[in-house]
């Protein structure tokens, strides 16, 4: 039986926007890895755990499995707790802790 999960992957520390995040329809294994004896590599016969399919949206992704028959299980986003800030926050009058520079290197 296919089964696959349906998320929205996070940004990576060199992306600074929130815009542009698709869903990925990512497929479970189906069968178990296997270790090359000779090279030490692993591998499986598996080639659907290769495949990230990307969606606009949720509900596209959802549709997609549901046309081919995919049991599927949605892993929600988790929303950001830290408020971003500016560079010019660090000058803030209202600014709660004291500004420290950074110490020299020497």
């Amino acid at each position: 039986m296919k089964t696959a999960k349906i998320y929205q992957p996070t940004k990576n520390a060199m992306q600074s926007g929130r815009a542009g995040r698709k869903w990925v329809v990512e497929f479970d294994p189906a069968a178990p890895e296997a270790l090359d004896g000779l090279m030490g590599w692993t591998g499986s016969s598996d080639m659907r755990q290769e495949l990230h399919l990307r969606f606009d949206s949720r509900e596209a992704a959802e549709a997609y499995a549901e046309r081919n028959g995919i049991t599927y299980r949605v892993v929600e986003p988790q929303q950001r707790a830290v408020k971003p800030k500016s560079y010019a926050s660090n000058f803030a009058f209202n600014r709660v802790t004291a500004y420290v520079p950074p110490k020299e290197h020497k």
